[in-house]
């Protein structure tokens, strides 16, 4: 378990799965305990004891089973709340709470922004708290999640939401992919000087068996190839090699089919 602090609340990182983070939202003012995507419940509740803290609500951004495998458990173990969005409830597992941009759940002590992020999934959201992002799988280190049920539109305009909020805002994904990212990331933007010093020291980071994540909006706007178009230098630069339209939807959508068969 890794742990950020922010002003008003801790993050605990899980590891999970193969390759999965659960996290945990402490606040410390309140008895307030988040599990965002708890994709185990053993692990979950694990850290809980370790902290001596009961989980009060679990969040989840999207109906992925990897996301929401441990909420039934969770929630027979500790009576927690489960949060969702209200467009996709019916795939959410116990939810309770139905959320939307339009109406972010009220947690005492926390400043809760629900964003709409369509693309991976239809139903997909990301919860912005204080500066921190939880993203699920639409924002990824050097990368962005598959287009199961969305469209390649609809993720740019996703991504364009992160990409608007400050710099500094820790972004929290849920999968660590980074370094298979980044090598994707060195073949579309091999000129990249920034993308070069974050290859060289995600890999140090991974070879101490710590995570590349959290990283920032900033580091992601410099270095993801998903988020490259809205640079309109790149933006042309790549149109022109790859004879398509200078236009930053079309360059991102054949990103991201080079990915898919990278």
């Amino acid at each position: 378990m890794w742990s950020y602090r922010h002003q008003n609340f801790t993050v605990h990182q899980l590891p999970a799965l193969r390759d999965n983070y659960i996290y945990l939202i402490e606040s410390h003012t309140t008895n307030i305990l988040i599990a965002v995507d708890p994709a185990v419940a053993v692990s979950v509740r694990n850290a809980c004891k370790k902290l001596n803290k009961k989980l009060s609500h679990i969040i989840n951004t999207h109906h992925h089973w990897d996301h929401t495998d441990g909420n039934l458990e969770l929630k027979s173990d500790f009576g927690c709340q489960i949060i969702g969005f209200e467009g996709d409830a019916p795939r959410i597992p116990g939810i309770d709470i139905k959320t939307s941009e339009a109406f972010s759940p009220d947690i005492p002590e926390l400043n809760i922004t629900v964003l709409e992020v369509p693309g991976h999934t239809s139903g997909h959201i990301a919860y912005l708290i204080d500066d921190a992002l939880f993203c699920g799988d639409t924002l990824f280190g050097a990368g962005c999640g598959r287009l199961f049920e969305g469209t390649a539109s609809q993720m740019w305009q996703s991504l364009n939401k992160f990409s608007a909020l400050p710099d500094q805002t820790r972004v929290y994904c849920a999968h660590e992919y980074t370094l298979a990212n980044l090598e994707f990331a060195r073949h579309i933007d091999a000129d990249n000087k920034q993308l070069e010093r974050r290859i060289e020291l995600d890999k140090l980071k991974r070879n101490a068996n710590e995570p590349t994540i959290p990283s920032t909006v900033g580091l992601e706007k410099l270095t993801n190839p998903f988020l490259r178009p809205s640079h309109q230098n790149f933006c042309s630069s790549y149109a022109t090699q790859n004879n398509i339209e200078n236009d930053a939807v079309a360059v991102f959508t054949d990103i991201r089919l080079k990915k898919d068969h990278f």
